[in-house]
Formats: C-alpha cells, sequence, structure tokens
C-alpha cells in the first residue's frame, strides 16, 4: 500500500453526484442503505457517474492500474472506502472512492470498517494519510508488520500478508534490484544516462509499495542491515537523480 495524490472530481461529474446523494438523503433512515444500493447499481447511474469515477480512480492508481490496497491486482472495481451499509449518505462521495480489486474487495475488506473508541476509521485510507506511518514492509520476506493499531487492523482487513501478497512482493524485489544495478551501472559510466526503460520496468510492475518502501528504508536507521548484502543498490538509491525520478510525489488538494 503506498500513499496516493487525489484528483480534482470534474465539476460536471460532482453536479451528477449531488442530486444522487439528496435522494438518498430525504429516504427514510432505515431504508436509506437499500435506497444507495439501488441507485448505484442503476444502469443510468453506472454509465453517467461510475465510468467516469472509475476512469479518475484508473488515473489515480499505481502501475497499470492497480488495485490501491494490494498492489498487484488490476483495480476493477470501486471501493466504498466507507461502507455503503454504514454510512449510505457517502455512496455519493468522491473522498470514499477507492480502486480495487474483485478479489480485496469481495473477499477480505466487504464490509469491514474498524473504528476506536470516538469512532474514527481505523482503516487506512491511502489517499488521504501515508500508509508508511503504519505499516512497515519487510522487503526480505514480502511481508508487512505494523507500526500502529491502524497498521495491525489494515494488515488484517485487506489480507495485506496473504502468501500470494508475500511471493509477489519477493519477486518484485528482486525486479526492482536488478533495474537499480544496471541504472548504478549508467551512472558509473558517466554517460548520458537514459533510464527510461528501466524506470518504466519498475512503475509498471505490480507492487509500487516495494520501491517506494527501498527508497524511505534506505534513508532510516538500520538501512545499513538491511542492505547489508545489497550495498550497491543501496548507493543508488541514495542518488539525487534515482531519487527524483522514483519517489512519488503525493499531492491530496483536499
Amino acid at each position: 500500500m503506498i500513499p496516493i495524490s487525489r484528483l480534482p472530481l470534474p465539476a460536471e461529474l460532482d453536479q451528477r453526484m449531488t442530486p444522487l446523494t439528496e435522494q438518498i438523503r430525504v429516504t427514510e433512515e432505515g431504508d436509506r442503505a437499500k435506497k444507495a444500493r439501488a441507485l448505484w447499481r442503476r444502469p443510468a447511474t453506472r454509465a453517467t457517474v461510475g465510468e467516469p469515477l472509475r476512469g479518475l480512480l484508473r488515473r489515480m492508481a499505481p502501475g497499470v492500474e492497480r488495485c490501491m490496497y494490494c498492489g498487484d491486482n488490476l483495480g476493477t472495481d470501486i471501493d466504498h472506502y466507507e461502507p455503503l451499509a454504514r454510512d449510505p449518505l457517502r455512496t455519493f462521495d468522491w473522498l470514499n472512492h477507492l480502486l480495487a480489486c474483485s478479489h480485496c474487495n469481495s473477499h477480505h475488506k466487504r464490509d469491514l470498517f474498524p473504528v476506536d473508541e470516538r469512532g474514527l476509521p481505523m482503516l487506512i485510507d491511502p489517499t488521504a494519510e501515508d500508509p508508511f506511518d503504519h505499516l512497515l514492509l519487510s522487503l526480505s520476506v514480502g511481508e508487512y508488520a505494523a507500526l500502529s493499531e491502524k497498521g495491525r487492523l489494515t494488515i488484517e482487513v485487506c489480507g495485506l500478508n496473504r502468501a500470494d501478497l508475500a511471493r509477489g512482493r519477493q519477486q518484485a524485489y528482486r525486479v526492482v534490484t536488478l533495474c537499480l544495478r544496471e541504472w548504478g551501472r549508467e551512472l558509473r559510466d558517466r554517460g548520458p544516462c537514459r533510464p527510461e526503460a528501466l524506470v518504466r520496468t519498475i512503475r509498471e510492475q505490480p507492487f509500487a509499495d516495494v520501491c517506494q518502501a527501498m527508497l524511505r528504508q534506505v534513508e532510516m536507521p538500520g538501512a545499513e542491515t538491511v542492505f547489508a548484502d545489497l550495498p550497491d543498490v543501496a548507493a543508488v538509491l541514495r542518488d539525487p537523480q534515482v531519487r527524483d525520478t522514483l519517489t512519488l510525489k503525493v499531492v491530496t488538494p483536499y
């Protein structure tokens, strides 16, 4: 999971969504969830609201339109971060929409939404906060360790440490390492450095969290231990040009 910049909602799309929210608002409270689901699933809504929303979310998503939770599968579903059943009035709230794969959306997160004693969310929203404040990725084994209770619950609810994801992150770590070593050779040769193909490989593969975790961890205490077997890769990760090219520039306009 990585931080993601949320794009502004086009005015015309906002104008289509506002009346739908008002229809839910004027419905009896006990019937709002049913009304919200009916409006969300309506063919006209899918065409005029759902598809444009999906397009925006795909532009925001890491890699080639990857799921914003696992970072592995293609994002196919519009997920309601705060489930529709919990707050129907957020059904058409742009700040409540994330791109998810069907596996994460239907088999893991579903309608789970842990909150604290004040009712505040205990599930990471990657468009509103930095997941790395709550999660630490073990690069060698491809699993997350929780840095906070929110991190622990996010790992649990989203199934972030399931075996297939851990294996995928290990493979991504190997691919990024190979790309960075090649990039380092170009830097050392002091010739014209044209890493476009390497950057594309790194950015378009699944598990964007691996590269971003490497960029962060190389500057953290204990980096010498984490990269003990990869001193050449650590040196490339510290290169200003490499960091400027690969580090995500996160801008949240809200």
